[in-house]
Parts: C-alpha cells; sequence; structure tokens
C-alpha cells in the first residue's frame, strides 16, 4: 500500500478560523490515522490579498494547535515557473490552447446567453484556432475540457457525485499576466507534492470535476477526495475569515487550551460512538473518514466552553499554573504567593478557561479595592461589624494558619453570636474576594494568607463604618444594635 499523503492549503488573506482548522485537522488526523505525510502549501498567488503578517498568523495558529506539517512548506508564489511548464505541457499534448478574446466579446456573449436562459460559459470560439501568442498579444490560456460523457467524483464524504462534461466550461488555467488560476495551481501542486487524499471544504466540490479532468490530461492518477461540510456560525450564517471570535489566534489569547479546541473542532460533524472528550493520541487513533457527516454543523460557544473546562480539569496544576502565568503577568499581576498551582487546585470547577481563571482569582494576588456594590450592600452592613471584628482578632492569634484553624475560628465566632455560617461567611467573603463567589472561604483564607486577611477585615469594617445610615435596629443572633446616622443621599 502507498503511502498517504494529505495536505492543507490555506490562503493567506486573513486569520485561521476554526473552520479552515478544522479542516487542516481533519487532513492531519487522516495522514497520522495511517502513518502517512500531512504537508503545507501556503496558496499565496494572489499578491494584492495576501499578506506575510497573515501567513505569520496562519503558521503561528497550526504551532499552536499542534498540527505539525511535514516536509518544507511549499509557497505557490515560488512556483510561477512550474505552473507555466506545466501549462505549455498540455498546449503540446493538445489538451490545452491560446485564447485571444477580447473581454468586451466574452461578456456580449455572457449576456446572450444569460437572455436566451443558456448556463453561462465560454463558446470556445478559439478552441480550435490553433493561435500563437506574440510579445503584444493578450492572450490567455484555456483547458480543452472534454465535451462529451460524465465526470464521477467517489467523495470519502459525500458519496458518488456526477457532473456532465457539457455542464464544464474551457476554463482559464493561465491569465494574459502570466499567473495560473486557481484550479490549474492546485493541480500541478498536487500532482507535484504527490498527494493522494485531498480534504478539503465542501464548497470546493464544484471544482472538483474540472481539477479532475485536468488529472487526466497530465496523465496523473486521481488522489481520493472528501469534501467535508462547511461550520456555520451559531446564527446559522457561514463563518469569514475576518470574523475575529472564530479566529484561533483569539481562543488561544481568551485562555482555551489547544488540545481542548482540536477535541471540539474534532467532535463538530465527526463522531466516534458515543465518546465527547478526547485525548488527541485518541482522536488519531479513532478517526474515520466515513464517520464525518454530510450536514454543516454550526458553532456552539457553550459547548465548546464546557470542552475546554473538561481538559482543564484533566490538566496536572503544574501545567497549568505555567500556561495561566502569562495571563497574569499580562494584566500586571505577580503570582508569588500563594502558589498558582494552589490556587488552580481550588479554582478549577469554577473555570472554563484559563482567561477565565486570572479574572476569578485576581485577589488572591490583588489588593480588594472596591466591592461589588450589590454585594456590599447586602452583606457589609453595621450589623455584623462586631462579628468581624472579633473574627479578625481571632484569627491574629492562630498560630498555625491552615484551614482547619481557620474553620475553628468561624465556628467559635458563630456560636458566640448564635448565627448561622452563611451571615458571616458571606460578610467575610466579600472583605476577602470584592464578591460573593470563592472557593470555601477557609481554604481561601489560606491561601490569601494571614496578614492579607487581617487587612482585609480591617478595611470592610472601616468601610461599613464609613456608611451613613437612618436609625434601624437590626438584630444578629442573640444581639440587636440601635444603628444611629442619615441617609447617604
Amino acid at each position: 500500500m502507498s503511502t498517504v499523503i494529505t495536505r492543507f492549503a490555506p490562503s493567506p488573506t486573513g486569520l485561521l478560523h476554526i473552520g479552515s482548522a478544522r479542516t487542516a485537522l481533519f487532513s492531519w488526523l487522516y495522514a497520522r490515522r495511517h502513518e502517512g505525510i500531512f504537508r503545507l502549501r501556503i496558496e499565496d498567488t494572489d499578491r494584492e490579498r495576501s499578506t506575510a503578517e497573515a501567513t505569520k498568523q496562519i503558521l503561528e495558529s497550526l504551532e499552536w494547535l499542534g498540527l505539525k506539517h511535514d516536509d518544507e512548506i511549499v509557497y505557490q508564489s515560488e512556483r510561477k515557473e512550474l505552473y507555466l511548464e506545466r501549462a505549455q505541457h498540455l498546449i503540446l499534448t493538445g489538451n490545452a490552447y491560446y485564447c485571444n478574446c477580447s473581454r468586451e466579446r466574452l461578456e456580449r456573449v455572457r449576456a446572450k446567453q444569460m437572455r436566451e436562459g443558456i448556463k453561462p460559459k465560454y463558446d470556445r470560439k478559439c478552441r480550435n484556432k490553433r493561435i500563437q501568442p506574440s510579445l503584444d498579444s493578450n492572450v490567455v490560456i484555456r483547458f480543452k475540457n472534454p465535451l462529451d460523457s460524465d465526470v464521477t467524483v467517489d467523495d470519502m464524504v459525500q458519496g458518488r457525485v456526477v457532473y456532465a462534461n457539457s455542464e464544464l466550461d474551457d476554463l482559464i488555467i493561465v491569465r494574459s499576466d502570466q499567473s495560473p488560476t486557481y484550479n490549474f495551481s492546485v493541480v500541478v501542486d498536487e500532482i507535484d507534492m504527490g498527494i493522494t487524499h485531498v480534504i478539503r471544504g465542501d464548497d470546493h466540490l464544484n471544482n472538483t470535476p474540472r481539477q479532475i479532468n485536468l488529472f487526466h490530461a497530465f496523465g496523473y492518477q486521481l488522489p481520493i477526495f472528501g469534501h467535508i461540510p462547511l461550520i456555520l456560525s451559531p446564527q446559522g450564517k457561514k463563518l469569514s475569515k475576518r470574523d475575529n471570535v472564530e479566529g484561533v489566534l483569539e481562543l488561544r489569547n481568551a485562555g482555551y487550551l489547544p488540545e481542548a479546541v482540536i477535541n471540539y473542532l474534532a467532535r463538530l460533524g465527526w463522531s466516534h460512538k458515543d465518546q465527547e472528550i478526547f485525548r488527541v493520541d485518541e482522536l488519531i487513533r479513532h478517526f474515520d473518514a466515513r464517520n464525518i457527516g454530510r450536514s454543516p454543523s454550526s458553532l456552539n460557544p457553550k459547548k465548546m466552553e464546557w470542552t475546554n473546562q473538561q481538559h482543564l480539569l484533566k490538566l496536572p496544576p503544574k501545567k497549568a499554573a505555567e500556561l495561566a502565568e502569562g495571563f497574569f503577568l499580562s494584566r500586571g499581576i505577580q503570582c508569588e504567593f500563594p502558589s498558582l498551582e494552589d490556587v488552580f487546585e481550588v479554582q478549577k470547577t469554577r473555570c472554563k478557561t484559563l482567561l477565565d481563571f486570572v479574572e476569578k482569582s485576581k485577589y488572591f494576588y490583588e489588593e480588594v479595592n472596591e466591592y461589588e456594590s450589590k454585594a456590599a450592600n447586602k452583606f457589609l452592613t453595621l450589623e455584623i461589624v462586631k462579628p468581624l471584628q472579633d473574627l479578625r482578632n481571632e484569627l491574629e492569634e492562630v498560630e498555625c494558619w491552615k484551614k482547619k484553624n481557620i474553620h475553628l475560628i468561624f465556628t467559635k465566632i458563630l456560636n458566640r453570636y448564635g448565627i448561622k455560617f452563611g451571615v458571616l461567611a458571606q460578610p467575610v467573603r466579600v472583605a476577602q474576594t470584592g464578591g460573593t463567589v470563592s472557593p470555601g472561604i477557609d481554604v481561601t483564607m489560606e491561601l490569601i494568607g494571614r496578614q492579607s486577611v487581617l487587612k482585609r477585615l480591617e478595611a470592610a469594617v472601616a468601610w461599613i463604618e464609613s456608611r451613613k445610615w437612618k436609625v434601624k435596629k437590626r438584630p444578629v443572633g442573640r444581639f440587636s444594635y440601635f444603628l444611629i446616622g442619615t441617609s447617604p443621599h
């Protein structure tokens, strides 16, 4: 059996969005599943739209995803001589011809065909003229498409699709400026690179019969095609390269794990039994192109977050800390104490992405300078000042700063005032984190550290006492306080 050789061939005209990333993934998985070769081709013949920055981002995206290519990268912009040489070969073998029809004539022919209800296509005026180009002639090279019979595409995903040659055009393969057209350069590249399997989006399916005829004209064995359905946006529209939210690097910057993105993309249109979460080695072992569905799949951000969370939960704390540290540092947050590994251990069930982890964990490393308004108004009330002060004083005397000892002090204060745990825990949580959500308050305080805990309790008491209140009577357990003051308004 010959070696399987697949390829990914992006155009560097924008970000690598996740639709293209999934195409690359399926090609990569197919090659790895069959112990074959995965090649990369940059289709940069469109010099006006192709940019070096886009090429850089494509390579960076593939590297981040772990989709390592084999062999050297092929750049179409460096292969013009090869394309012209192959075009001349087709002319010499009678499979292509020069055409000097003007644009004005082609437009007149097209308009007439449309008026008559005929499918617009070139009328083959120059097909048998044997035109020879001169230095000042404005000619193109056209492919002599067969006039009869059918073209059959036996597709790994779409099944058998048949096209009539009578419906196909004598397509231009080299423009008047001697630049190759897409369908021609692709076929030359597939042959030159030895590609055995072409896996790409089904928006290219209509190009395939034209390319098959070109393969036959070159006398080259056809690759096996697999056209995968496109990914749609959550609104059911086609994804765009210019839509940043679907860009691979945008996902990286949002704190997604590459293995989670790979997992999500693989499951977007492909399945293996009922399994949802895969390691990369499992995907390679189980990938079968026959299990790719024919219908488009819609992007589901919540499912992507869930998939990422499942991979986060399995991530070793040390690795998670290494990955998250850069996100903290980019926000000017130093993570010297407590250990990021320890913080990740207590936070991971609450986080969907690394960025989510950072946003929910800043209070471990930064002082709390403000409180969520609703939380402060509800929990930081004058009635709780005395319990908070007593808690602060008792905690100051704790010799071993561990959560079990912190919990004992909590229990002591609760019993002293005859109040339930939440009555004290929520004000303390607001004081320590600025909000109402955190891991267990005892473990949270252990990680924050004694000095910061005491300082934050003092700050909360000061904040409460700086408020002005109307005359009220509010009970806290067995104690009541009369609050005298004026409205803050």
